[in-house]
């Protein structure tokens, strides 16, 4: 078998030992090639390279980010008429500051047990086929947003961008600041999904592949509880930005078996497609990353799109 190793050098929990773990660990089981991104954009370079040589296996050592860099970067988004390409299976280490595609598939956010996690399932040859989300025609992994979602990753890509590490309290406190910020200039977006009526005057919406939508520290905050990888999308959808009902809504998201209802929320599970559109640019964000700015993103949903190493669901 072999495998790309990708590794994130500046990932918030990457460390050379960590690194030096996995790589030897892989090498007494597979053929190893390991590489290390340089520049935003590399990953998906590597991907493909990968991808092009016939490669079994990439593992991704680094953030969500990284991870949706490589799936964007070796997967082809869907086309009538396309034949099958060839696609590597996907084993992820965790070592960004979030890791929320790793630890929704069961994989345990610790970098040194999820290796030896890894190398357990590849005994096993242990796969999981999942399904993706598409943003127009870029993949995310677990959730897209558009609003203030996009805002607080752009200030977070901004922090970064500054020397400042992505911790759960500067998301938390990020989050608080660009909400009040938005609330005298908040966007106003038409929702649409098949099935249901046209949602209007929405203010923020996020769009998830999994559950939950992210963790803070150690807990999961889930906006649509029974999304799956094997489902639909689903959608979140807000129409008001009063403090009050917001702060009664937030408290439904931090309650671990939650199922967040509010007069306030359009929510929808397992759906096909979502179209969100605006009459001003709007914010988009895939997988935590600040995308840049759109009037109108449809989503997709696309079933059994990669396989992954990782424990099959309960």
């Amino acid at each position: 078998m072999r495998t790309l190793l990708i590794v994130n050098p500046n990932a918030t929990s990457t460390t050379p030992a960590t690194r030096d773990l996995l790589a030897h660990a892989l090498e007494s089981r597979t053929q190893l090639t390991v590489a290390h991104t340089q520049h935003r954009g590399h990953a998906a370079e590597l991907a493909l390279w990968a991808a092009n040589q016939e490669m079994d296996l990439i593992v991704v050592h680094g953030g969500d980010g990284t991870v949706n860099e490589t799936i964007n970067g070796f997967l082809p988004v869907p086309q009538v008429g396309d034949e099958q390409m060839w696609r590597p299976r996907l084993g992820i280490i965790p070592g960004g500051s979030a890791n929320v595609f790793a630890r929704a598939l069961g994989i345990s956010p610790d970098p040194v047990t999820a290796t030896n996690q890894l190398i357990d399932l590849l005994a096993r040859d242990a796969d999981r086929r999942i399904g993706l989300g598409l943003a127009d025609d870029r993949w995310f992994t677990f959730s897209a947003g558009v609003g203030l979602d996009a805002d607080v990753c752009e200030a977070i890509d901004a922090a970064r961008a500054k020397g400042h590490k992505a911790t759960p309290l500067r998301y938390l406190a990020t989050t608080i600041r660009q909400f009040f910020h938005a609330r005298s200039n908040a966007p106003h977006v038409t929702v649409e999904t098949p099935g249901h009526d046209s949602v209007e005057d929405v203010h923020y919406t996020f769009v998830t592949n999994a559950s939950p939508w992210t963790y803070l520290e150690d807990r999961p905050i889930r906006t649509n509880p029974g999304t799956t990888f094997e489902s639909g999308l689903g959608v979140f959808a807000v129409r008001s930005m009063s403090v009050t009902r917001t702060l009664l809504l937030a408290r439904q998201l931090l309650d671990p078996n939650g199922n967040p209802k509010s007069d306030m929320l359009f929510r929808a599970d397992d759906v096909g497609s979502v179209r969100i559109e605006c009459d001003d640019e709007i914010g988009l964000q895939i997988d935590g990353d600040f995308i840049g700015k759109r009037k109108m993103v449809h989503f997709t949903s696309v079933p059994d799109a990669l396989d992954v190493v990782a424990p099959k669901p309960a």
